[in-house]
């Protein structure tokens, strides 16, 4: 039995769950997701704790029991309290701003790069620490939009500039060292 499927989800208070076969709603003060999951895998709703259980012991249907419940308590977590991801911006002229709620970053290219946010994220911009918060509800979406920001100028490995998740260690390469002494005498 996996350890992580057979924990049951408790359900806070706000959000409502409703189960309709395979299909999942959940609607809470952030926003509202709905999903549809494997009919070998059983999702039932009891006194305010979700539990999931599998139908076999196939492995298929073992792969899905873990990954199932994971996504549902990610589904409760991002419509009660919501995601947030931070991206750092390293590197001189590379800055961030905010035009309305459209994200503009200028990273060195010959125009600046704007983002304009799907539907439940949201961008906040520290200017003095270069920092750009992205939030939201839906824990892949949010997760998918911040890896395609990264992208536009990942971190270089000699001097670090781009743009790095706050935290993220920089595999850094020594470079140059400079001339030998392999010359004429």
């Amino acid at each position: 039995m996996s350890r992580i499927g057979r924990m049951p989800i408790t359900v806070p208070a706000g959000v409502e769950v409703s189960i309709n076969g395979t299909d999942v709603s959940v609607k809470g003060p952030k926003g509202q997701l709905a999903r549809s999951f494997s009919p070998e895998i059983t999702i039932e709703l009891q006194e305010g704790h979700i539990n999931v259980q599998r139908s076999s012991d196939a492995p298929s249907v073992r792969a899905l029991h873990g990954t199932t419940r994971a996504v549902l308590q990610n589904m409760v977590t991002g419509v009660s309290t919501g995601f947030s991801k931070i991206l750092e911006i390293d590197g001189v002229g590379y800055r961030a701003e905010m035009d309305g709620p459209t994200l503009v970053l200028y990273l060195g290219f010959s125009h600046p790069v704007r983002i304009d946010p799907p539907e439940g994220i949201s961008f906040e911009v520290d200017t003095k620490t270069r920092q750009v918060k992205i939030s939201g509800y839906n824990v892949e979406v949010l997760g998918q939009l911040t890896a395609d920001i990264r992208k536009i100028r990942p971190p270089e490995p000699y001097k670090g500039k781009g743009i790095h998740y706050l935290g993220e260690k920089i595999r850094r390469k020594a470079g140059k060292a400079g001339k030998g002494k392999t010359g004429k005498k």
